[in-house]
């Protein structure tokens, strides 16, 4: 609700000084990496699409329920920019709920907290045809300005530990004042530790020139094992790294803010996120 990367509300907010409704620009993003080929949805809705209470949130044909104990996504929505239906359910399974939530700006505008950052997960997709079952994260971010006036880059990353637990490293670099580094290790029961994270490396820019890093206990620079979303202002990617004394792979991703705001973005992000009003 309210998407930071949207276009439209970029511009809606230009045109009413400021201040626009984050409701009528919300978007479901559905990305499928794999074997059966690349899927890539973010459809954006108006509110006259939208419709949402304490354990339902309707966004367009696609819905998520909160039952008390999962959370289901039915998903329903067209492949941008080649159009294939991605259909199918994914059911998220809260090992424990936490309640965790820290400021990443140093004036407190911008928060983050996992909601459930240990969980299970059921993936059965219609179209295209797969299912797989695993582990899963789920987070939650809100500001109260949009994110170009709080951030200048951040470096996000997760991994599951051998003993089940998620450890998380948010390394940011607000527009005002000293950069900031959380590093938490979150419990299947919803308990969490902070830790000091280890070294800040370098990694290979990205196929667009984009600048990342991730720590590590190791001298050597993490692995990039795979980079599975490359964009001008956004890397998605999969790294072997040394954390907590374990080698675990993490899910990482690096946001340039600047890049993102740039006009030219600004110009291609309707042929990835299209929108209906």
């Amino acid at each position: 609700m309210g998407s930071v990367f949207s276009p439209y509300y970029a511009l809606a907010r230009s045109r009413a000084g400021g201040l626009a409704d984050p409701e009528n620009h919300c978007a479901l993003n559905v990305a499928l990496y794999g074997k059966g080929g690349k899927r890539w949805t973010m459809t954006e809705r108006g509110s006259s699409h939208v419709s949402r209470n304490a354990t339902h949130y309707q966004i367009g044909p696609s819905r998520l329920n909160w039952d008390g104990q999962a959370l289901t996504i039915d998903i329903d929505e067209i492949n941008v920019p080649i159009p294939m239906r991605v259909r199918g359910r994914v059911t998220v399974r809260p090992e424990g709920l936490c309640n965790f939530v820290t400021p990443l700006d140093n004036e407190g505008l911008h928060r983050w907290g996992p909601i459930a950052p240990c969980s299970r997960v059921e993936v059965e997709m219609d179209n295209p045809q797969f299912s797989w079952r695993g582990h899963a994260y789920m987070d939650s971010n809100e500001g109260d300005e949009p994110v170009e006036n709080g951030f200048q880059d951040w470096d996000w990353a997760r991994a599951e530990m051998a003993n089940g637990d998620t450890s998380v490293v948010y390394d940011v670099r607000p527009k005002q004042g000293p950069g900031r580094v959380v590093a938490q290790r979150f419990s299947p029961d919803g308990s969490y530790t902070a830790f000091t994270a280890p070294a800040r490396h370098n990694l290979p820019s990205s196929g667009w020139q984009l600048s990342r890093g991730m720590c590590s206990e190791s001298s050597q620079a993490p692995e990039v094992l795979s980079t599975l979303e490359d964009t001008p202002f956004y890397v998605r990617s999969l790294l072997r790294t040394q954390l907590l004394g374990e080698s675990v792979t993490a899910v990482h991703e690096s946001l340039d803010i600047p890049r993102l705001v740039s006009l030219p973005v600004r110009f291609m992000l309707p042929f990835r996120m299209p929108r209906r009003a």
